[in-house]
């Protein structure tokens, strides 16, 4: 009896999909003390064989960008990454230093994102909403992919906080008008759409659960000697991983609010009210998480194509150099002015503001929804992804050495800058 034929397309898309990701997790294992020798980063070469053995390469992979799998996928990276990055609010250095992460977030990023909807507007003729609408998806900035940046302990340690702490906020803080346009851009949905409506429902009850589920948390988790002797370090890890996603699916229930801007509020309020489990996550789940951005990195690269990243020719050429070399740099340098930093350090933290793994899981987001010219879009933010990997994963190594012989230090906490 042969075999039902939707069944072995099906099972063979899984197949090819199971061995991709086994064999790329087990490859990056073997070669992960070259990678951290090299000048490129690890997470970046997983993009990079997404595409070769994706659409653009060879077609072993296939997947579609509205299945189900890619939703749910995209779905879990963002509840893993927001309750990571929230995670990492360290509470005592928000208190110490704070000004620098905090005039980029304020400042900063809604001038990047700005610059890049004006370029997308004027280079590539796109509606205000989609052009905002990329430049959200662009805001945000990830350490992943220059990773001695923010690792490298001969960088002075506040250059590194700044720059951790940003990446880590903006991820949340570019989430609601991600969504927000992205909900008004959708087929039949432009209608009924009320950005207070959004507000109210989406970012106050996100906000509301978050706080509420967090301080929960913190309070359920034992402290003391019981958590010591009655609570493995994995369980601790278990139940903060526990908590993201329960946050998440308590948040969406009715009346809705939002569940990823839920956890990422969780996560801050867990993490600074309960610093251990931020160790515990660290060492026992990080491994989990990992797996998922990888998920995430090779599902993002197969879905390119040449055709498609080029579609928009010059124009989409011109919209990488603006978001790498005119919207940042003008950006920090806007952010940080009034401010004692020397022009090295703002030129550092100008530069190395990467796009990544937030970039690309809400790019993919609006690829699996009902977004008129959703592809467009997706293949603009990717370009510029990217061009972002492979600049700045060239120039890691050496800017962190400029960086460190400019401040003079070797290693050294306790410096001025440090």
């Amino acid at each position: 009896m042969s075999p039902d034929p939707v069944l072995a397309v099906a099972t063979t898309a899984f197949d090819h999909a199971a061995l991709a990701f086994g064999a790329l997790l087990a490859l990056g294992a073997l070669v992960s003390g070259l990678a951290r020798r090299s000048f490129l980063a690890l997470a970046p070469l997983y993009v990079i064989a997404g595409f070769a053995l994706g659409q653009g390469g060879i077609g072993f992979l296939h997947f579609h960008a509205r299945s189900s799998f890619v939703a749910e996928l995209a779905s879990v990276a963002l509840i893993a990454i927001l309750f990571r990055d929230g995670l990492d609010v360290d509470g005592e250095m928000l208190q110490r230093h704070w000004t620098w992460p905090v005039r980029k977030l304020v400042v900063a990023m809604p001038i990047t994102a700005a610059v890049l909807a004006l370029a997308a507007h004027e280079l590539l003729s796109l509606d205000w909403t989609r052009a905002f609408l990329i430049g959200a998806l662009l805001s945000p900035t990830d350490p992943v992919l220059s990773s001695s940046v923010v690792t490298n302990p001969r960088v002075p340690r506040i250059v590194r906080h700044s720059l951790n702490l940003e990446s880590g906020l903006n991820d949340g803080l570019a989430l609601p008008p991600v969504l927000a346009l992205s909900a008004a851009l959708v087929v039949g949905g432009s209608r009924d759409f009320v950005w207070w409506r959004f507000v109210l429902q989406d970012v106050g009850l996100g906000l509301a659960f978050g706080l509420v589920c967090g301080l929960l948390a913190s309070l359920l988790l034992p402290r003391g000697a019981y958590t010591r002797e009655a609570m493995p370090a994995h369980q601790r890890a278990l139940y903060a991983l526990g908590v993201a996603f329960a946050t998440y699916g308590i948040a969406v229930l009715p009346p809705h609010g939002n569940g990823y801007i839920a956890v990422f509020v969780c996560a801050i309020v867990l993490g600074i009210r309960r610093p251990d489990v931020r160790h515990y996550v660290a060492q026992r789940s990080d491994d989990v998480i990992e797996i998922v951005k990888l998920g995430i990195f090779v599902v993002f690269g197969s879905l390119l194509t040449l055709h498609g990243l080029f579609a928009d020719g010059f124009s989409a050429v011109a919209l990488v150099v603006v978001a790498l070399l005119l919207a940042r740099p003008l950006a920090v340098w806007a952010a940080l002015a009034g401010l004692r930093v020397d022009w090295a350090t703002k030129a550092f933290m100008a530069w190395f503001g990467p796009r990544g793994v937030a970039t690309m899981t809400f790019s993919l987001l609006v690829l699996t929804q009902a977004i008129p010219g959703n592809e467009r879009i997706f293949n603009l933010t990717a370009l510029v992804v990217l061009c972002s990997i492979v600049a700045h994963g060239l120039t890691d190594t050496p800017g962190t050495e400029w960086i460190a012989r400019r401040a003079g230090q070797d290693g050294d906490p306790h410096s001025p800058l440090g």
